[in-house]
């Protein structure tokens, strides 16, 4: 099964949603974008996240993923953490070993970039190594996660 990539994004993420949309679908990827579907000042984030995060949770078997986007990336990633199986890490510019240990460690399903803080190139860079880099599998981080859903 090939994998979905969910995309949300509120008027500070839109212009970066787009791009990464873009990059995504020339890769041949399956994208659903679930709004904003137009840039509109002062809209609110909640809806839009709250539908990537829905679609992240109801896919039992893992393929889906979600990548949203806003001013900083906080408040999306708190809206998507309150749904079962969601696990969503936030990134707003720096370290790519944030990426990275995101999926090694906690098998991140959401991706939350903070728009405001980061230029379009690094974040497909950011993108591509989130998609690519697997959960390790370790025991360890496999019973943390089990830990974390034991509480949801």
């Amino acid at each position: 099964m090939k994998n979905t990539i969910i995309l949300a994004a509120d008027h500070a993420g839109f212009k970066l949603k787009e791009a990464v949309k873009h990059y995504l679908l020339g890769k041949g990827m399956e994208v659903l974008d679930v709004g904003a579907h137009a840039h509109k000042e002062g809209d609110d984030y909640p809806v839009y996240m709250f539908a990537a995060a829905l679609k992240v949770a109801q896919d039992m078997k893992g393929h889906t993923r979600a990548i949203i986007f806003g001013g900083s990336g906080q408040g999306e990633a708190m809206i998507a953490n309150r749904f079962p199986g969601v696990r969503a890490t936030v990134w707003y510019g720096g370290s790519e070993d944030i990426i990275k240990l995101s999926r090694e460690h906690n098998d991140a399903n959401v991706l939350s970039i903070g728009a405001r803080f980061v230029q379009e190139n690094e974040t497909l860079k950011m993108v591509e190594l989130w998609l690519n880099t697997p959960f390790s599998n370790d025991e360890r981080h496999q019973r943390r996660i089990e830990e974390i859903d034991a509480i949801e």
